[in-house]
């Protein structure tokens, strides 16, 4: 899920389709992972955190929210990503594994 907020922290410019598309692959990407039992149901909760996090972003982006404080936002989630693979090692790079 680092990755994820990385990827869109390194943009330019955020808009809220590119953080909506971020949040469907994430989603996605959880959903097949605990199906397959890839993961574990604790480490799919506790992702939710982020994909709450991140379509917050994306209704902040919304509102009009200056990029500035969106990127404010992507950054404090950082933190929270680190502890949940620290947490559940590998899900990041389960989740990147599935990214086209």
């Amino acid at each position: 899920m680092r990755t994820c907020i990385d990827h869109l922290i390194s943009q330019a410019h955020l808009d809220v389709v590119r953080v909506r598309n971020e949040v469907e692959f994430l989603t996605g990407s959880l959903e097949g992972l605990r199906q397959q039992e890839k993961i574990s149901n604790d480490a799919f909760l506790d992702a939710g955190a982020i994909t709450g996090a991140l379509e917050m972003v994306a209704n902040h982006i919304d509102l009009g929210v200056p990029q500035r404080e969106i990127g404010e936002l992507l950054r404090a989630q950082l933190g929270r990503a680190e502890s949940i693979e620290e947490k559940h090692p590998g899900l990041d790079a389960a989740i990147e594994a599935l990214r086209r």
